[in-house]
């Protein structure tokens, strides 16, 4: 009751982090995705290389978000929420007016800069600095702006598409990004300095304990821990991002229909809301180390069932397996870092896991292409990320003992 009530208080602090979350969705591939057909016929790009360009797009984001990501330790996170949203309007109204391919390279490098990566990154930064003993429920609530934006924004832009053009589509949510979302943001962030609640851990103080030293990122590269927790960290995005890239493949094979798969997005958005909410209690309440060995588990299961059946049937429960993964994710590893390392450079080594994240997803779409090129089929390809998930689970339990007490970094380095 105490903690609902505390939550309460901080509503403002969690409706900043619902904002971001909720606006990095436009610079996300399954929004961009919707308008990879005009944008090839307009430009006249063939797939292989639009592919191409937005696979460069990405990857250059992730090398400067990795400098730019650093940021959230040196400065005021609701000044840097407003100059995120600022920029992602902007880079939407270069989108708008991307008539050559040069310039449609700047808007695709802005929006995964300015969308994918940073308001999401502000977002999950702000709520594990601000909160300590409520940490996993904030994340939580405030990142539910990724599934209530993976649910809306599809069935907007379909519907928008019969009224207006793509470019017309972008040039209004630009002016609607600076007219609503970012007064909205600018309106949070005067309540949190009004109410002097944008400070480190003030907001859920957690049991006065022993005060560790927080590692740097420096000290991290050298933890041997970190180097362990990447194959199951990078799993999750890596799998999801190649799949649904490749959709189109997986619904010939199986001779489904686009529209009966696309009516499964939804079963995705409200897993990973359950998910979500779930794994936030949890987290306070077990911490985010010891749920590691399970969230992967859904994808896994997943994976094995759309790899070996072909009757429809399936494809709604893998997209509500993937979304709990999807789901789990984003608590723990908003959570993980802080418990395992500290708040005081969290921003910098959060931007680290996120870079290899963002890289890891614009190999995936590349490489799962090339080995269906080269005659490996894609049902093949996913039993064996399958088994390859299931081992990264097993991996994250053994591991558990040794990530689960708080260390110092002199301890390690």
């Amino acid at each position: 009751m105490n903690a609902c009530r505390s939550l309460r208080r901080a509503s403002s602090a969690l409706f900043f982090g619902f904002l971001l979350a909720f606006s990095s969705n436009v610079g996300q591939t399954f929004f961009i995705a919707f308008f990879s057909g005009e944008i090839r016929n307009d430009l006249g790009l063939s797939h292989g290389r639009f592919g191409v360009i937005y696979s460069a797009a990405t990857l250059g984001s992730a090398i400067v978000f990795l400098w730019l990501g650093k940021s959230t330790d040196k400065y005021d996170l609701p000044r840097l929420g407003a100059a995120a949203l600022l920029g992602l309007s902007g880079c939407m109204l270069v989108m708008a007016n991307a008539y050559s391919v040069f310039v449609l390279c700047l808007a695709l490098f802005g929006m995964r800069l300015l969308g994918q990566a940073l308001p999401g990154h502000i977002a999950i930064t702000a709520m594990a600095r601000w909160f300590s003993a409520e940490r996993g429920r904030a994340i939580s609530i405030a990142t539910l702006g990724y599934p209530v934006g993976e649910a809306l924004l599809p069935i907007l832009v379909a519907t928008f598409l019969t009224l207006m053009t793509w470019r017309e589509i972008w040039a209004y949510a630009s002016l609607a990004m600076l007219i609503i979302l970012l007064p909205a943001m600018l309106w949070s962030s005067h309540v949190l300095r009004s109410r002097n609640l944008d400070r480190h851990q003030e907001l859920l103080p957690e049991k006065k304990t022993k005060k560790l030293k927080s590692w740097t990122r420096a000290q991290v590269l050298r933890d041997q821990r970190f180097y362990m927790l990447l194959p199951g960290l990078l799993a999750p995005p890596f799998i999801i991002t190649g799949v649904l890239f490749h959709q189109v493949h997986l619904l010939e094979m199986k001779s489904w229909l686009l529209p009966e798969f696309a009516a499964c997005y939804p079963f995705y958005a409200i897993s990973a809301t359950i998910v979500t909410l779930v794994s936030g209690w949890m987290v306070d309440r077990f911490g985010a180390v010891y749920l590691l060995q399970f969230y992967l588990l859904p994808l896994a299961f997943g994976l094995a069932l759309i790899g070996c059946i072909d009757e429809f049937y399936v494809a709604p429960v893998f997209m509500a397996l993937i979304g709990a993964s999807a789901g789990g994710a984003t608590v723990l590893f908003g959570a993980l870092w802080a418990e395992m390392y500290g708040t005081d450079n969290l921003g910098s080594i959060r931007s680290l896991s996120v870079t290899l994240q963002v890289f890891s997803t614009a190999v995936a779409p590349a490489l799962i292409g090339a080995l269906i090129d080269i005659g490996i089929r894609l049902e093949t390809q996913l039993i064996v990320l399958s088994l390859y998930v299931f081992i990264c689970a097993a991996g994250f339990g053994w591991m558990r003992r040794s990530l689960s007490i708080r260390q110092s970094p002199s301890s390690h380095v």
